[in-house]
């Protein structure tokens, strides 16, 4: 395994924007960036041995500054909506940034995605570590945040996420990457197989907010738990599709115990026979198709998470509420493969 780092860029304050790239000794490799504490490329074989980035994301550093849509992003402190940016913790009601019509959204305007992030090289990877200061963005607490990657010979990336805080605050983060197993940005992953082995998801209203109901995904077109292409029902005249123009939605995985590492989904794409495999020991993953890109469809997520807007839900697991003297700790492993 070869670590290494060079800074290609700064920030219009002088802090550098670095790239930093772990290639395994079979010649796979993926890239990272201290801006945001991104996974911004990952470069596997097809089924003839010839690598591709498989993730969406811009030929410069510098271009992730002005990026809106999240490519490869540390997500936080709290992944996906927040309903009307507040929520209460003891009786004291905290309004954080809306970022999102009413509501908040990844964060809000002083996420971790757009924090020039501190570098630390691993033998195997890189950690990331970071500072959010009590009230930024209307957050509660002084959290610590630390983010490390492990990428191995065998293509398995492992993101670990931490935090702790010295006051009681909501956490919840997830990785935010784009991918399009093609290795072709341009190519519509319609074809793409996916499989997520869940028999329910959130329903949510059209702003992306859950509504607190589960809904069964069972003869839907949101059952995936046979693996099917994503474009077979994509275009189907369903409200929630038309609402998040493609899949946007919070698909509820087994609870086998929170410290234990569960198939989260898999994913194949038949013209380079690639596949890609998530485990997670969080309680649901996010799977977006991409349809707010400005080249819809291009690519998808699949972010490990707890629900979103769990503040205002007391019968969605609690996890996420950190309190001095614990740790957020999370895992999310990416496995690459191909026959």
């Amino acid at each position: 395994m070869q670590v290494s780092c060079r800074t290609e860029a700064y920030t219009p304050q002088g802090e550098p924007l670095q790239r930093i790239t772990l290639l395994s000794d079979n010649g796979s490799y993926i890239e990272l960036t201290n801006y945001g504490a991104r996974w911004i490329a990952a470069w596997v074989p097809d089924a003839k041995g010839h690598l591709s980035n498989v993730l969406l994301g811009y030929s410069h550093i510098s271009d992730y500054l002005d990026d809106s849509f999240y490519l490869g992003a540390t997500i936080g402190r709290f992944a996906n909506r927040i309903a009307h940016a507040q929520f209460e913790i003891d009786g004291v009601t905290y309004h954080v940034d809306r970022n999102d019509g009413a509501n908040c959204n990844h964060g809000g305007l002083c996420g971790l995605h757009q924090k020039v992030w501190q570098t630390e090289l691993l033998p195997d990877g890189v950690a990331f570590y970071t500072t959010s200061n009590n009230g930024e963005g209307g957050w509660p607490g002084n959290v610590e945040f630390r983010v490390e990657y492990h990428w191995s010979d065998d293509m398995q990336l492992s993101v670990c996420h931490r935090a702790t805080t010295d006051q009681k605050t909501w956490i919840n983060l997830t990785n935010h990457a784009y991918f399009n197993l093609t290795g072709d940005s341009n190519t519509r992953i319609d074809n793409h197989q996916l499989h997520i082995p869940s028999d329910t998801i959130l329903e949510t209203t059209a702003d992306f907010v859950p509504t607190g109901q589960r809904v069964p995904v069972q003869d839907s077109p949101f059952d995936f738990q046979s693996m099917r292409p994503i474009g077979q029902f994509l275009q189907t005249d369903n409200e929630q599709l038309r609402w998040n123009r493609g899949y946007n939605h919070c698909y509820l995985l087994s609870e086998n115990g929170e410290s234990k590492l569960k198939h989260a989904a898999t994913v194949y794409e038949p013209s380079t026979t690639r596949t890609l495999k998530v485990y997670t020991d969080l309680p649901s993953v996010l799977f977006y198709s991409a349809g707010f890109l400005p080249n819809p469809t291009t690519g998808l997520c699949l972010e490990a998470q707890y629900y979103p807007d769990t503040p205002h839900h007391p019968h969605f697991p609690q996890g996420c509420l950190l309190s001095p003297g614990q740790e957020y700790l999370h895992h999310i492993v990416y496995c690459f493969s191909c026959n």
